[in-house]
């Protein structure tokens, strides 16, 4: 039987209901009917629960989905998604400024750091911490410093924690032959056709019109197959980041967000905005925020004059000032800057967010990458290895700080051999004609596309 992820509705259902909790709404009346009933929760690690459920139920989850989406919200001033109200709660918004010119060494180094910390954390996706923790301590490699291995770890301690069923074979360092396909890379693809076709001025409309013609639905996940199914049902952007969809503040938007970072050197005000006009076809409110940070980050960082803790605060100038994202950057950087051991930074992380929030939303990874940089004080190994060992969603978060730190080191020549040459200067993905491309070709275009008129 066919259980097709991330779009039952009675899967949705148990999402949106945590999700109204988090964004201020009071889901109790809903959630009664739901469970009187007989509603299922969600599935709590995989995208469809196992079984099917009756048609009654079904109806009854679409209902409540559109009952839920009508609720007001206790944040709704706070936490804005239209970017002239983003702007207004952003006191400190960064001035716009001419971009300067890219660096294509730095770039290509980004493209290599994105790809190794999403290589590195691809085997331990969806796994527990305290699983992660003991894979890596069984085979020496603890605190984390290079690749997962099977090599050494006892059966019985594989059995209780398999690796990510979908990367074992490709991701583990007995197994690494170039950069396997990942959405966490086929994304900064995407956008990188977009810019191609588009230029910096694109528009939300042209972000879905690309999805339709060059996104697989099935290389989609969370809010951005939502997204896509929306689109095919007649639903136009923004509403396609509303309609029916529980995952708009998850971490879709923020994974492709380097692009516009990338292709915005010291400019952080327009990578943000740029980012923007991305994530509003999926995502809200923190699902949007999260995008904007990130961007506005990696353009800070792609001038090559600025430290890793500048980066941030850059980043965190473009979130609106009362958001839940802006208190949980403030927190991260804290409670790393004043914690010598990460592990006591990533256990208290998991004390505050791990209660209430799924493993792939935006607020706790997030935060857990904001911690990772900040404690590592943007070295490349530190950065990635603390990213992934932090848990939830290992891969992405291994990525975006990878692509972070990889910028700061600024030349392909600075990232350690280890985790540059199993990668082969290849990737593989299925978006377009990048299938193969060397890291070294996909520096050269985006270059162009950042200094372009």
């Amino acid at each position: 039987m066919l259980r097709l992820t991330w779009v039952q509705p009675e899967d949705l259902l148990g999402h949106e209901l945590r999700q109204a909790r988090l964004d201020g709404r009071e889901p109790k009346a809903v959630e009664a009917r739901w469970r009187a009933a007989g509603g299922p929760d969600a599935p709590e690690r995989a995208g469809a629960s196992a079984h099917r459920v009756s048609r009654y139920l079904r109806l009854l989850a679409e209902d409540l989905l559109d009952e839920l989406a009508d609720l007001p919200s206790r944040f709704a001033d706070d936490e804005p998604t239209d970017l002239a109200r983003i702007r207004a709660q952003c006191p400190d918004w960064p001035a716009g400024r001419s971009a300067t010119a890219a660096d294509p060494g730095a770039l290509e180094a980004a493209w290599l750091g994105r790809a190794i910390g999403c290589l590195l954390g691809k085997p331990v996706e969806k796994l527990p911490l305290d699983g992660i923790r003991a894979l890596a301590r069984a085979a020496g490699n603890w605190p984390l410093t290079t690749w997962f291995t099977a090599r050494g770890v006892p059966d019985d301690l594989l059995a209780a924690h398999p690796w990510n069923r979908r990367s074992a074979s490709t991701s583990l360092a007995e197994n690494i032959d170039g950069m396997p396909e990942d959405d966490d890379l086929d994304y900064p693809l995407l956008n990188l056709l977009l810019l191609q076709r588009h230029g910096r001025t694109f528009t939300t409309d042209d972000v879905a019109r690309l999805w339709l013609e060059e996104l697989p639905p099935g290389r989609t996940f969370t809010a951005e197959r939502v997204a896509h199914r929306n689109l095919l049902a007649g639903i136009e952007p923004p509403h396609t980041a509303r309609h029916r969809n529980p995952f708009r503040e998850w971490i879709g938007a923020l994974i492709r967000a380097d692009m516009h970072g990338w292709s915005n050197p010291g400019d952080p005000a327009a990578a943000a905005e740029q980012a923007h006009r991305d994530a509003v076809l999926t995502h809200t409110a923190n699902g949007v925020y999260a995008a904007m940070f990130t961007a506005a980050a990696i353009a800070t960082a792609a001038t090559g004059t600025h430290d890793v803790h500048a980066c941030l605060r850059t980043g965190r100038a473009v979130v609106p000032a009362r958001s839940r994202l802006a208190k949980a950057i403030d927190h991260a950087v804290r409670l790393a800057t004043a914690t010598d051991d990460f592990d006591e930074v990533v256990d208290e992380l998991h004390a505050v967010y791990g209660p209430t929030h799924h493993w792939v939303h935006a607020l706790p990874n997030t935060a857990l990458t904001v911690a990772a940089l900040t404690h590592a004080d943007g070295d490349f190994t530190g950065s990635v290895c603390r990213a992934v060992s932090g848990g939830w969603d290992t891969d992405s978060n291994g990525a975006t700080a990878g692509s972070v730190a990889g910028l700061l080191a600024g030349s392909p020549g600075a990232l350690p051999d280890r985790w540059r040459s199993p990668l082969k200067n290849r990737l593989a993905t299925t978006v377009a004609d990048f299938d193969g491309t060397g890291f070294d070709t996909l520096a050269h275009l985006t270059h162009l596309e950042a200094t372009r008129p």
